[in-house]
């Protein structure tokens, strides 16, 4: 472990790097699993996951030493179990927040946990909370990024940092930012400004309002989001009848 002059007071002041791991956020999770004292805010960064996960047990490839896949231990013990979402929120933002700021407004967040720039995938999360009761203990948040990866498979609708600015970028440098946004928008909620954080979120949302094509029970609909409710769930408008879809019960057409 070692300890770092990030900007930001917590979020990535203590990291571990590790060359090769199944996966952060397993390794993270053995950690907290062995009694291991671990600060908030503590990073596990690899070169490379060979079983890296998304939501749902997606796997999540990533070219060797070429993007960021991190795991971020946070301990929202104030954040009722039925609240998780919020946690969504604000990582999605703080990840959109990084990217805004590198590569403009096209930076968007694609429910429920993938991050877009314009029609491709640049990122994805993936939360992992431990519950003490009725409220959340300890939260494991992966996430990947595409950096400095300029090749992709056939098919794959993805691109990177390097790909959009036509420059490699320093990934101890994204890093260190990404931490810093996580980290205003973890005190936002700490602070209980929730409704700063839906209006950020539905601003940031990929597709939000717009007449799109989804997959639903293996048909294609067309369909417009017009809202996620408290509990994550995304609410769309399919010729006037509004319906909620949880995760894998809607698929969007790219």
């Amino acid at each position: 472990m070692q300890n770092n002059t990030f900007p930001s007071l917590f979020v990535g002041q203590n990291i571990v790097k590790l060359k090769e791991i199944d996966s952060t956020n397993n390794y993270l999770k053995d950690l907290l699993s062995n009694c291991e004292p671990l600060q908030e805010g503590t990073v596990i960064m690899a070169d490379t996951q060979f079983a890296g996960r998304g939501q749902r047990g997606n796997v999540w490839l990533s070219e060797a030493g070429k993007n960021l896949t991190i795991s971020i231990l946070l301990k929202p013990v104030f954040l009722a179990a039925s609240q998780q979402f919020e946690l969504t929120k604000v990582i999605s933002l703080g990840v959109t927040d990084c990217l805004t700021k590198l590569l403009g407004e096209d930076c968007k967040v694609k429910w429920p946990n993938d991050i877009y720039v314009k029609d491709q995938k640049i990122g994805g999360i993936l939360i992992e909370n431990t519950l003490k009761g009725a409220f959340l203990k300890d939260s494991v948040v992966g996430i990947g990024l595409n950096v400095n990866q300029n090749i992709f498979a056939d098919g794959l609708k993805a691109t990177s940092v390097a790909n959009i600015l036509q420059i490699e970028y320093h990934l101890n440098q994204l890093l260190s930012e990404l931490c810093y946004y996580i980290e205003g928008r973890y005190l936002q909620l700490k602070a209980n400004k929730k409704d700063l954080l839906y209006a950020d979120y539905m601003n940031r949302l990929f597709r939000f309002n717009q007449l799109s094509d989804f997959i639903i029970n293996h048909e294609k609909v067309s369909a417009r989001i017009i809202d996620v409710n408290p509990n994550g769930k995304l609410i769309v408008s399919i010729a006037g009848d509004i319906q909620p879809f949880d995760f894998k019960e809607i698929a969007f057409v790219i």
